[in-house]
This record gives structure tokens, sequence and C-alpha cells, in this order.
């Protein structure tokens, strides 16, 4: 039976693909911030009729520590993991530093699922990695000297350049770890909560354009089709957007580029060289 575990699984995209990965078969281990909520979704994914075990993970995924007791829960409860689904993520209006000195957009949406992949790849050897990036990559511009965003700081063009970072981090991880197929993709603009919580004209966007997305489970279908197709088990180092391989943006294909963000972000996340070479 097949493993997945996936971040971000209370809301929006990832709650309707733990659902649809269950009602699939698929054994689920579903990772969220808030305890009701995670609850909630187990429940919600046991009952689609899969027949499989869903398992429970509380943490924030924004503070490096966080995540490495997550980690540490996995490697201790799991004797594989067949699919990472590197899913959590948000949009923020304001520059907010965590308590661990990071730009909060840049630690939850690039490095947290950096550190997560790179702490469990030994338990991923054979698996599947799928990370959540998005179209809004194109309207980012990754600059290697100001990661956190301190020279300047628009909601809008940070989200986009951690999506950029998803897709540079696919890209090297595909390179580095040849024992493990990793992909990413674009969900579309989906109709959730994503960046109703900040209030103000985010609110207001995505309450004006909600009837114009698409459904969470739609959004969820590559998510599940990167998962467990046979066809997605071929891929690897990919965008993927419906369910088809895309091309990215000419950054988003920078090896070099890759390979940078790879050596500073595994320094900002403080892993060893070793670990991730």
């Amino acid at each position: 039976m097949t493993l997945v575990l996936i971040t971000g699984a209370t809301r929006g995209i990832g709650q309707a693909a733990a659902v649809q990965l269950a009602r699939a078969g698929a054994e689920l281990a579903v990772v969220g911030r808030d305890p009701e909520r995670v609850k909630m979704v187990a429940g919600e994914a046991e009952a689609a009729g899969g027949g499989a075990r869903v398992h429970q993970h509380v943490t924030d995924l924004s503070l490096m520590a966080d995540v490495r007791v997550l980690a540490a829960e996995v490697l201790d409860r799991y004797e594989r993991i067949d699919v990472l689904a590197n899913n959590a993520g948000a949009l923020f209006s304001t520059r907010h530093e965590t308590a661990e000195g990071l730009e909060r957009t840049f630690a939850l949406n690039h490095l947290a699922p950096f550190l997560l992949t790179n702490l469990l790849r030994e338990r991923l050897a054979g698996g599947r990695v799928a990370t959540t990036a998005s179209d809004a990559h194109t309207g980012g511009l990754l600059d290697l000297e100001d990661l956190q965003s301190e020279s300047s700081y628009a909601a809008m063009r940070v989200y986009g350049t951690t999506k950029l970072c998803n897709i540079l981090f696919t890209r090297e991880l595909a390179r580095r770890a040849p024992e493990l197929r990793a992909n990413c993709f674009h969900p579309g603009v989906v109709r959730t909560g994503f960046a109703k919580d900040e209030g103000g004209i985010w609110k207001l966007l995505t309450t004006l354009g909600a009837p114009f997305f698409r459904s969470p489970a739609r959004g969820a279908r590559s998510l599940a089709w990167l998962a467990l197709s046979e066809e997605a088990g071929a891929l690897s180092g990919e965008y993927v957007e419906d369910e088809k391989v895309r091309t990215p943006s000419a950054q988003a294909q920078d090896s070099s580029l890759a390979a940078a963000l790879w050596e500073r972000s595994a320094e900002l996340a403080g892993l060893p060289a070793e670990t991730a070479a």
C-alpha cells in the first residue's frame, strides 16, 4: 500500500488531495498547523472509502525547528515513505520574520519543503516528491543576495519568487537524488481560503474572484496524478500543469541558479554539506 505524507493538508488543495488519495486507497499522513482541522480532514479522508489508515501530524512548518520535529516523528513512525507531497504554502501581505529570523513566506513556501525533503531523503528512496508550485513563478525574481526580501517587499512578487524556488528546488533535487522521482505542478487559480486571512484587498480580491476560480478538487488532481499514476512515475525534474509537462520560465530552467539556491538553502536550513549533497 502506498504511503503519502502530505503537508498543508487542512485546507484547499491539500484537503481535496487528501480525500482523493484516500479514495484511491493510499495510506495517508496528513500534516497541518491546527489540531482540530487536522483531525477533521483525517476523518474526511477515512470516510472517503479507500479503507487505508490516515495518520495525523500537527506542526508549524514556518519554523525549521518544527520541521525537524516532524521529520523525527515521521522517521520514527514509518519504515518507508512512498510519496512526499510538499503542499503547504501561503501568501502574506506584509513582511514578517519568524522567531528564527527568517522571512516567513520564504521559510514556509521554500525552506520548509527543502529541509523536510532532505531530512526524509533516505526513507524516500524509490519514491516520489511532488511539490506545489505555481504559474505565479513567472512574476518572481530570485536574488540570492536577498532571499529574505530585506531590500523591498511586495506580496505577490515575493510569493512568486518562492514558487520559482519550488521549481528550481525540484530541478536540482531530481539531479542530486536520482533514486527518487521529483516533480512540481501548477494547480491553477483555485477557490480556497488562500490569502483571505490577510484581510483588506487580498480578502476582497479572493472573494470577488472566487466564482471564476477552479475548485480545490480540480486543483488537487495534478498532485494526486503525480503521487499515484504510472505515467507520472516516469517523470523527474518536471513542471506539470493539468497532468501535462509544461515549460516554466527561463529563470526556472537555470541549472546554475538551481545549484546555487540549493547551497544557500542548505546553509540557511542548517544542513551539513554532505547531507545536502
